[in-house]
């Protein structure tokens, strides 16, 4: 039998655990979605025009934007002192905000209010850097599902955020500012250990395909129930216990997930520590000589995954350790007597990890940079003015269209990542077929 404390330990380093930190830090990380509930509050507190909270949407978008420092200093800095300095950036530029508007402080002036929403909304960057850095690392055959889902619940985090604000049920409107201080700040502290790369994880396990459909459904079922709650609260005038009720099962709903860790970790044969065996063992060689024979090493093993059948991930463990050892075996022969010639890429291929230098010379970095520069403006112009907006038609209460624009921002995201896995892994397919016609000696 197991022993227990290693099977605890295997749950502490189980990278299904890690998913689900990130899932719970990314329910309560995109505080900027909320922007259209707090700039009502912000213009009637201190007495702002159009125009001026205009401004202190600009600078909002720009601290949502401006990731160029989250990045560095998670690469430089453990993941949790990243996400110690995200948090605190959070706690001190909307606790500020809120001090300014509660009249605790004096009010600063439009410029300093800036800085101070460009401060708090910029401890988000950090927040999703870890995560995404994170789970792209623990699941690198899956990062169109893993990029998706954690996206759709930093855009799901409006409507969770605004039915725990009305759990709360204050009078002061201002106290929807106090819990984007605070809420997030906590949750990221709570979690700060536990979201982090935990390595040995490049094989494709048998059951990721169950634990992602679970999430999935989960995914849907969360944003349903959350689209029924907000319609039943526009309609019906519910009890302060009723609405209780229904956050409590909002809070069950997230945490749902952590049943995979805890499954895989104590009731299942699926050992992280079987699939870390697959990993190549550094070999010992001689001083004069291992720093040649790593960089070779490392050329074979590119090789493997260029290679390797796809069939080869949804093999058991023991057989596909077999069948991977033993292609990388006639790879070592055929390199040592000439039969393939090994290729020395310079630099990093598609979806490994890119310094920021490396990333600057590819296309591919600046398609995307464009077409997010270009793209996403239109969405930000709606989620700045919703309050405003549903003011002038007459709405005295914006929360519903903030959770409305939230939940159908999650379910967009989500089917993205979905999606574009399956285009992916069409198009690769396709390639490696018309490859091996090509090539049909290849590696035998």
């Amino acid at each position: 039998m197991v022993d227990v404390g290693s099977r605890v330990h295997g749950f502490l380093r189980n990278r299904w655990l890690v998913f689900v930190a990130a899932m719970w830090m990314q329910s309560c990380a995109g505080v900027g979605y909320l922007f259209g509930s707090l700039s009502p509050v912000i213009k009637s507190s201190l007495g702002y025009n159009q125009r001026q909270v205009a401004g202190l949407g600009v600078a909002k978008d720009l601290g949502d934007s401006v990731g160029f420092l989250a990045g560095t200093l998670c690469a430089l800095l453990p993941l949790w002192a990243a996400l110690l300095v995200g948090a605190a950036q959070n706690l001190v530029g909307y606790g500020w905000v809120w001090l300014a508007v509660t009249r605790r402080v004096p009010v600063p002036p439009l410029w300093a209010m800036c800085i101070l929403i460009f401060i708090g909304n910029n401890g988000e960057t950090y927040f999703n850097t870890a995560a995404l850095v994170s789970c792209v690392q623990n699941f690198p055959k899956s990062r169109g599902p893993i990029v998706g889902i954690l996206k759709g619940f930093a855009g799901l985090s409006g409507a969770i955020l605004t039915q725990i604000y009305a759990m709360i049920n204050s009078p002061d409107d201002a106290a929807l500012i106090f819990m984007v201080a605070v809420g997030p700040t906590m949750v990221v502290i709570a979690l700060m250990f536990i979201v982090r790369p935990v390595g040995g994880h490049r094989q494709i396990r048998p059951s990721d395909g169950t634990s992602f459909t679970f999430v999935y459904s989960v995914c849907l079922l969360l944003a349903a129930y959350l689209m029924g709650v907000m319609l039943l609260e526009d309609l019906v005038d519910l009890s302060q216990s009723m609405t209780v009720l229904l956050t409590i099962i909002l809070i069950i709903f997230l945490l749902v997930p952590i049943v995979i860790p805890v499954l895989l970790s104590f009731f299942s044969d699926d050992d992280d520590t079987l699939y870390a065996l697959l990993l190549p063992s550094p070999r010992k060689e001689e001083p004069s000589a291992s720093t040649s024979s790593e960089e070779q090493q490392e050329v074979i093993l590119s090789e493997l995954e260029d290679e390797k059948p796809r069939d080869v991930d949804l093999l058991s463990a023991s057989e596909r350790q077999k069948r991977i050892a033993a292609l990388q075996a006639r790879l070592f022969q055929a390199a040592a007597v000439g039969a393939v010639r090994v290729k020395r890429r310079k630099g990093p291929r598609r979806g490994e990890d890119f310094t920021l230098m490396q990333a600057l010379i590819k296309a591919d970095f600046w398609l995307l940079f464009f077409s997010l520069l270009l793209g996403s403006g239109s969405g930000l112009t709606v989620i700045d003015n919703l309050g405003q907006m549903s003011q002038s038609l007459g709405y005295d209460e914006t929360h519903i269209f903030v959770s409305m624009i939230s939940i159908w921002n999650f379910l967009g995201r989500i089917g993205g990542g979905y999606f574009s896995e399956i285009i992916v892994k069409l198009v690769l397919g396709d390639l490696t077929t018309k490859d091996d016609k090509n090539h049909p000696t290849k590696c035998k």
